[in-house]
């Protein structure tokens, strides 16, 4: 499988609505945080988002986080 690429090294700080979202895990999406379907052409898949309060969220976007598709700090050792 091949591996995500880096999208930023901080996190995409939202303030979201209850729904559901289509995170981007390959990094490859023009639309980061979220998929666009480059994933489609490596391989990838996106991972789901089902979010019941309405708040602020920080979304990881080098998509090295072990809290995907949460931020959990990972990138400031990248």
């Amino acid at each position: 499988m091949p591996e995500a690429i880096i999208a930023a090294r901080m996190p995409a700080v939202l303030e979201l609505e209850p729904g559901e979202y289509w995170w981007c895990a390959c990094g490859r999406s023009a639309n980061q945080p979220w998929c666009d379907g480059s994933h489609k052409a490596v391989g990838m898949s996106p991972i789901q988002l089902v979010i019941s309060e309405k708040k602020r969220y920080a979304l990881c976007q080098c998509k090295q986080s072990a809290k995907r598709p949460f931020c959990d700090g990972t990138h400031k050792q990248l």
